[in-house]
């Protein structure tokens, strides 16, 4: 939860053009410690007060500078304000990882804005190194794969959690990490060498054993923290095989694992993708997940779970399937690799009427699955009426969307930014508006910033189709009440304000006045304009 504990008005020092100058800013003290702002996964942060509607355009806001760093960067920005560091004082820290195996803590305050510390796990002369895509045959995240997942942070104990891979000379491993937010320091315990296997037993006698793969076995899904338990989920490089989906919980205090599932025991594959979207958790507790391409048999006595949605619960030590969702046509989308998981879940915020708890999630077939978290539905072979509603109103979504006020955002594989309404308990069939330009490649996760129910902004960033190399991002700014009005966009300015380069699947964090945009080995920081400089403009 995002809450205001207290405002603070300050003067900060910025880098701008080439000259520092001193913008005013206020802080309501806002925190990003997971992905997409909390584990319902709205994607919308609620007490921005600093940035709206009316000061965002290419007049007023702007580029402020860059934060280069080791490696590119994959996983969402995180945040945490007044965090006492040790012989500085109370900083505001702005949190990056990178592909380089690296966590960088920021001074988001500082001018230019200082790393307050830095931790890196690779050593060269033990050879442990990045993954290089060759290994993994795969060039989706290149020249090497390190962190990929969004960290999670808990307050409760100053801990930052991060999932690392290394290659160790012939050997391939990933770590899970439990780093001091004050310090970078690991904690008692950590790291922990991620190991699993998973067995089950045959009605004829016989047993499937299948191990972790820490080479095959990809993570791209952002961690989830619930009910003092780590989530890790996983699934592959470019559908290399062999693979499988798996699902790990780990005590957040000790870091001992207590529970693991394999979503594909007997057939391989239905990895979660989420297209580093995170598995979400209710307040109960239920984490779910969303699968990608893979045999699904679970309907008559299986234990395969390709293309579907899994309510999971951690039951004295293993997961428990507590619930699940499979569309109909789950074997054309499995052949025609037309995932659902390509679209991590979002649960919405309880509605009135028969249906109060509802989530959303799509892939890369056709339409939206709302669906009734009570009672998933499970799977039926005539068509989707297990779905509490289909919309078929978008198609190829990776990612997220966002939700605010009523209303959800989804911006697919090239087509527009679209707005769904959500009343009376029902997500509207049709968009009510949609923005003028279509984003390319495998769409965008938008991100909202409002004050509660008013100065609601959507953040998106527009990245190239894969293939075209060394593009520049384009951060995009629409009125969250008519997302018909673009209020600016970073090439408006290209010389001022124009973004690194771009790469795929990137979430911009909102906090405290300054939108955070992760690229090609750096981090853009965007914001209002001091004063001086809005006259000279």
């Amino acid at each position: 939860m995002h809450q205001a504990k207290r405002k603070q008005f300050c003067l900060w020092p910025v880098l701008l053009l080439g000259a520092s100058v001193f913008p005013n800013c206020a802080s309501v003290n806002a925190q990003v410690t997971t992905a997409q702002y909390g584990n319902a996964r709205l994607g919308s942060t609620l007490v921005e007060t600093v940035l709206t509607p009316a000061n965002v355009n290419s007049e007023t806001f702007a580029k402020l500078f860059t934060l280069p760093v080791d490696g590119d960067v994959y996983a969402q920005p995180l945040y945490l304000p007044q965090l006492e560091i040790p012989g500085k004082g109370k900083r505001d820290v702005l949190f990056v990882a990178t592909e380089h195996d690296s966590i960088y803590a920021f001074d988001a305050g500082a001018n230019p804005p200082a790393v307050l510390w830095q931790t890196n796990f690779l050593d060269h002369d033990k050879g442990v190194i990045t993954v290089p895509p060759s290994d993994l045959s795969c060039p989706f995240i290149r020249p090497e794969v390190g962190i990929t997942p969004t960290p999670v942070i808990d307050q409760s104990t100053g801990t930052m959690y991060v999932l690392a891979r290394t290659k160790e000379r012939k050997e391939y491993v990933q770590r899970l990490h439990a780093l001091a937010v004050t310090t970078g320091r690991e904690r008692p315990g950590s790291p922990i060498v991620i190991q699993a296997t998973f067995d089950r037993a045959a009605q004829d006698g016989t047993r499937t054993t299948v191990a972790f793969d820490p080479l095959r076995q990809n993570a791209r899904a952002a961690l989830l923290l619930a009910a003092d338990k780590v989530y890790l989920t996983w699934a592959s490089s470019c559908d290399v095989a062999p693979y499988h989906g798996w699902v790990m919980a780990y005590d957040a205090r000790t870091l001992k694992q207590v529970a693991v599932l394999n979503t594909s025991i007997d057939a391989g594959e239905s990895g979660i993708w989420q297209g580093d979207a995170g598995p979400a958790a209710d307040e109960m507790g239920n984490v779910y997940v969303v699968t990608g391409n893979g045999k699904f048999d679970a309907d008559s006595g299986g234990h395969d779970y390709g293309d579907s949605v899994l309510k999971l619960a951690v039951e004295v030590g293993s997961f428990a399937i507590k619930d699940y969702f499979t569309p109909f046509n789950q074997h054309e989308l499995n052949e025609k690799d037309l995932d659902l998981g390509s679209s991590g879940p979002v649960l919405l915020p309880d509605q009135g009427g028969p249906h109060p708890h509802l989530l959303l999630t799509a892939g890369k077939g056709e339409g939206i699955y709302v669906l009734d978290r009570d009672q998933l539905g499970k799977y039926r072979s005539a068509n989707n009426g297990h779905a509490f509603q289909t919309i078929p109103s978008v198609s190829d979504c990776f990612g997220a969307p966002a939700y605010w006020n009523g209303h959800v955002y989804y911006a697919c594989e090239d087509d527009s930014l679209k707005d769904f309404r959500v009343q009376g308990g029902r997500v509207a069939p049709e968009s009510v508006a949609h923005t003028e330009i279509k984003f390319t490649g495998v769409g965008a996760t938008p991100s909202i910033s409002a004050n509660a129910a008013k100065d609601g902004i959507v953040w998106i960033i527009a990245t190239p189709n894969f293939f075209t190399k060394d593009a520049p991002a384009v951060l995009h700014a629409y009125d969250a009440t008519n997302i018909a009005h673009e209020l600016y966009n970073s090439e408006q300015k290209p010389t001022r304000d124009r973004a690194g380069t771009a790469i795929r699947f990137l979430m911009p964090t909102v906090a405290n006045g300054c939108v955070y945009v992760g690229l090609k080995k750096e981090v853009d920081v965007y914001g209002l304009l001091p004063k001086s400089s809005v006259a000279q403009n």
